[in-house]
Parts: C-alpha cells; structure tokens; sequence
C-alpha cells in the first residue's frame, strides 16, 4: 500500500486526532482536547482521501442524519457543551462508519494475539452480531 506524503500527513493528524478526542473524554470531557481531537481527525480524514471525496462522503443521501450529527456534535463541542457534543458527535460516527467494522474486525482477527482474542466462543458471536459480520455459507 504506497501512500502520499499527504495521505501519510493525514494518517498522523487522523491518528493525533483520536488520541486527543480519547484524552479529552478522559480527563472528563476537557473541551479544549475534544475540540483540538476533531480538527485533527476532519484534517487528515481530508488529506487521506481528498477533499472532493470527503465532501461526497459526507453529502451522501445515507449518510445524512450521520453527517448532521457528526457535524452538530463538533459544533456543540466549540460551544462549550462537551459532554452532549461528544454524546452527539459519536451517535454521528457510528452512522456514518458503520459500514466499515466488519472489515475492521476481519482484519483484527487477522493479527496473532488479538486475532485469537476475538474469535473466542463468546466474543466472537457478539462482536459479529455488534458489527453486523454475515456467515459466509461456503
């Protein structure tokens, strides 16, 4: 997988900006983090795939009430209401990229130990049913 040196710029903001958003909720929802968390993560969403991309990502007809929510919740966040902003904001992310965890968790069922991890009796049917990971019939 060849990357650009600005796909490579977005991975690192995308990926400082998940870290500050996971710092921001744990120091109880410090605003200034959440707020620094997703301009970093809606920079380097747009450098790793484009600008014209992410706007027909985000304007896409299915996607709408996810983009609405992601969005408001970033505005409630700059408005200081971290809590509900986040609480916004996340209801938003899982509209809008839940499409994508089943690939996620096929391919963290890949890695040694994590992959052994999540194909135990018990987890490993409720992460499916969380996910929404079909059976292959073959």
């Amino acid at each position: 997988m060849w990357l650009s040196d600005a796909q490579k710029i977005g991975v690192a903001l995308t990926s400082f900006g998940g870290l500050f958003m996971l710092l921001g909720v744990m120091l109880f929802f410090d605003g200034a983090l959440l707020a620094l968390g997703n301009i970093l993560f809606v920079s380097g969403l747009t450098l790793i795939i484009g600008p014209q991309k992410t706007f027909y990502f985000f304007a896409r007809k299915q996607k709408l009430r996810g983009t609405v929510c992601f969005l408001g919740g970033i505005l409630l966040v700059f408005l200081k209401w971290p809590f509900v902003g986040m609480c916004v904001e996340t209801f938003g992310f899982l509209n809008l990229f839940g499409d994508f965890f089943p690939v996620i968790l096929s391919f963290l069922r890949q890695l040694p130990f994590i992959g052994t991890l999540l194909s135990m009796p018990y987890i490993g049917p409720a992460l499916d049913r969380i996910a929404g990971s079909r059976q292959s019939i073959v």
